[in-house]
């Protein structure tokens, strides 16, 4: 038996299985071996050379965005719209058969957006190239979402649902679970808070299927069985993910007034090039991207060339400004000044650790370099004899 007709077997136990207090350390193990095989269909088959193939794409820019969606939903045509990089649009489906990267160019930086091919339903089996699109998509900063406003909402559903079987989590937060495995001294289990969907035996059984047997556990939020199998796979990703439902032109207004209220969703139309600026701005806020101007000693800010931070990328603190400057600034920083939204007051002496915001000027202040001769204006060592005899006595004064 293959590993997804073990999958399906699973599945269908869990099914029938009613869900109640008696049943939930059996439901528990049974999701700890779905997700134990789920993450043996994504490594590569025994015998191979490395990966398989997939869609060769470099990463420029300072952000990397990536479509997903059904076929023919308008993501070439909206790739087009954004970036004006031409990607084959028709009527038909799968229309586009590989990753076509384009360059968003807004607020004075360079956004990679990613059309790939539409995936099925059944992709994170195999289906389709739906592993490759999906790991191209596990490489972006963030995931827009982009659904047909005239069909059913169940498109969303399925989408998310083949996402998160292959490790990605969308608009969720890592779960405050800490875990650690051990030699020896067998599973010590703590938790900070009142566990309300998971208990200490359900926690030995998940930690015994994956052949754990000296670990720390430590809860430090009601989490449930899913969140801690999570934790012990270690390959979960944690994505924002934008809802980007087109063809709005073809629907209702109360369709479109209900889509748009929905959480992390923005309505737009390719076809009348309705709302694609709310798209791009609600992009941006997604992303967090910080822009940091340079000020140099005695001179204007360079507003032309900003240096772009992220807190997926590096951080947004001075030191990580500094990095991203020179490897070696930061040995040779005396203080930084600030002016922005982030100072108190202009300017403002900060350290390495403050934290900058959008559109902060930043003037770098270095060490002054010691003097061959001594420190400052004294000199901390004379050039003379070091005994009193050897010194030269000066000629007697003439009367």
């Amino acid at each position: 038996m293959g590993i997804i007709e073990r999958i399906k077997e699973i599945e269908a136990e869990m099914a029938r299985t009613q869900k109640n207090k008696a049943t939930e350390y059996h439901l528990g193990q049974l999701k700890a071996k779905i997700a134990k095989l789920r993450t043996q269909l994504l490594e590569p088959p025994k015998g191979t050379s490395g990966a398989g193939e997939g869609f060769e794409v470099t990463k420029y820019g300072h952000g990397r965005v990536a479509l997903i969606g059904f076929p023919s939903v308008g993501k070439s045509t909206l790739l087009t719209m954004l970036t004006g990089t031409h990607s084959e649009a028709a009527s038909y489906e799968f229309t586009t058969l590989t990753c076509i990267p384009g360059i968003i160019h807004y607020n004075d930086t360079k956004i990679q957006l990613l059309d790939l091919p539409g995936i099925i339903e059944g992709a994170s089996e195999g289906k389709g190239r739906g592993r490759q699109v999906i790991a191209v998509s596990k490489s972006s900063d963030i995931v827009l979402m982009v659904l047909d406003a005239s069909k059913s909402e169940g498109h969303r559903q399925i989408l998310t649902k083949e996402l998160e079987a292959v490790g990605l989590r969308l608009n969720k937060k890592p779960p405050q679970i800490y875990f650690k495995k051990k030699k020896t001294g067998g599973i010590s289990f703590n938790s900070t808070v009142q566990l309300t969907h998971i208990d200490e035996k359900l926690c030995y059984q998940i930690l015994h299927e994956y052949k754990i047997h000296n670990a720390e556990l430590l809860f430090r939020e009601d989490a449930t069985v899913d969140d801690l199998i999570d934790v012990i796979e270690g390959n979960r990703k944690y994505m924002k993910c934008v809802y980007v439902y087109n063809k709005i032109d073809v629907v209702g207004i109360d369709d479109v007034d209900k889509l748009a209220r929905q959480p992390s969703s923005v309505v737009i139309s390719c076809n009348l090039k309705l709302n694609l600026d709310r798209l791009l701005a609600r992009m941006w806020e997604e992303m967090g991207l910080v822009r940091v101007y340079t000020k140099p000693q005695g001179q204007q800010p360079d507003f032309s060339d900003p240096v772009v931070l992220s807190v997926d990328r590096g951080g947004c603190t001075v030191e990580d400004f500094c990095n991203h400057l020179h490897k070696n600034l930061v040995k040779e920083v005396k203080y930084v000044l600030v002016w922005g939204t982030s100072a108190r007051h202009y300017p403002q002496h900060c350290g390495l650790s403050h934290v900058l915001q959008d559109e902060d000027v930043v003037q770098v202040v270095k060490k002054k370099e010691k003097e061959e001769d001594g420190r400052g204006r004294f000199k901390s060592h004379t050039t003379g004899p070091a005994r009193i005899a050897d010194r030269v006595k000066k000629a007697p004064l003439k009367n």
